[in-house]
C-alpha cells in the first residue's frame, strides 16, 4: 500500500504560519509559495438573532423558584407536604405527550 511519503516523492513537507500569511515550501522548492489567507464572514438572520437575544435572557434568568423549594423542603421536613395523585399522574401524561410530539 502506497503511504503519503511515497505520493510527495518522499520528501518532506515542512510549513510555517505567520499572522497575515501562510507560507508552504518543501525541500526541493527554493521559494516559498505565499498564500493569502480566505476571509469568512457570517451573518446571522433576524430569527437566529432574535433567537440568540432570547437565549441570553433565559440564561440570566435562575431556573427555579428559591422561596418555593424552600416552603417545599420545610413541608417535607415537618411532614404536611400532600402529593396530589390525580394532578401528578395528568403532569405525567402531560409530559409524556409533549415527548412523543418532538
Amino acid at each position: 500500500m502506497t503511504n503519503i511519503d511515497h505520493l510527495r516523492g518522499g520528501q518532506p513537507l515542512n510549513t510555517s504560519r505567520t499572522a497575515n500569511q501562510t507560507k508552504t515550501a518543501t525541500t526541493n522548492t527554493p521559494q516559498a509559495a505565499v498564500v493569502e489567507p480566505q476571509h469568512d464572514a457570517v451573518s446571522l438572520s433576524s430569527q437566529g438573532k432574535a433567537v440568540g437575544k432570547i437565549h441570553q435572557q433565559l440564561a440570566a434568568e435562575t431556573s427555579f423558584d428559591a422561596t418555593k423549594v424552600a416552603e417545599i423542603k420545610q413541608a417535607i421536613a415537618n411532614g404536611s407536604y400532600t402529593i396530589d395523585a390525580d394532578k401528578l399522574a395528568s403532569n405525567m401524561i402531560k409530559f409524556e405527550d409533549e415527548l412523543n410530539g418532538l
